[in-house]
């Protein structure tokens, strides 16, 4: 039973943190503009971050939403204004040609705290202790971050890889500023599960 429950947890960590959000086409774009190791405060902040979400999660910030229905609401309008403000930096990132661009990759603080804005992280994380920690006692809490952790850093690792590799192809402004543009749509894009979703 423990078997199965670890191996169904590792399998919905593992999909939910490959598949593209708001953190990943970030941190791709991030390892495109800045390189991989500049990113890495960025990556480390998203991580951590995120198993911190989990936990505090677990152990009753989810109640929250129960008891005052209203927060939901707020928080969604916050997560979609600064979603949005991202997504115009992300666009406006590539400096013209011949220029050097102001813009910088996010710090390990920045990338912790928009776990908290991240409609797919709240998604994730309640997820996960509703399905993997219904009694949300804290072992089993620790137990479900310590999983999701563990499996999501080499996973959004991947997309800065990627978002690196990109750099050879992304030689002139032109180029970069049509990356940065097309991360900025898709980063818009990934709105569309929240706007959809009722009340």
């Amino acid at each position: 039973m423990i078997y199965e429950l670890l191996t169904g947890l590792a399998l919905f960590a593992l999909v939910s943190s490959l598949t593209p959000g708001p953190n990943n086409l970030m941190l791709m774009a991030s390892g495109a503009n800045f390189g991989f190791r500049p990113t890495v405060p960025h990556m480390l902040g998203v991580g951590l971050g995120f198993t911190l979400m989990i936990v505090l999660v677990g152990v009753g910030l989810a109640s929250l939403f129960e008891a005052w229905p209203p927060s939901y609401q707020i928080l969604k309008v916050l997560s979609v204004i600064y979603l949005l403000y991202l997504a115009w930096k992300i666009a406006t990132a590539a400096a013209p040609y011949g220029e050097t661009s102001s813009a910088k990759p996010f710090t390990f603080l920045q990338a912790a705290l928009f776990q908290w804005v991240n409609p797919k992280a709240w998604a994730m994380s309640l997820t996960a202790i509703s399905v993997y920690s219904p009694s949300q006692s804290l072992v089993s809490v620790i137990l479900v971050a310590g999983v999701f952790g563990s499996i999501n850093l080499p996973c959004i690792s991947i997309w800065t890889l990627m978002g690196q590799q990109l750099r050879r192809l992304l030689t002139s402004s032109r180029r970069l500023i049509a990356f940065n543009v097309t991360m900025a749509t898709l980063l818009v894009a990934s709105l569309y599960p929240v706007l959809s979703l009722g009340s």
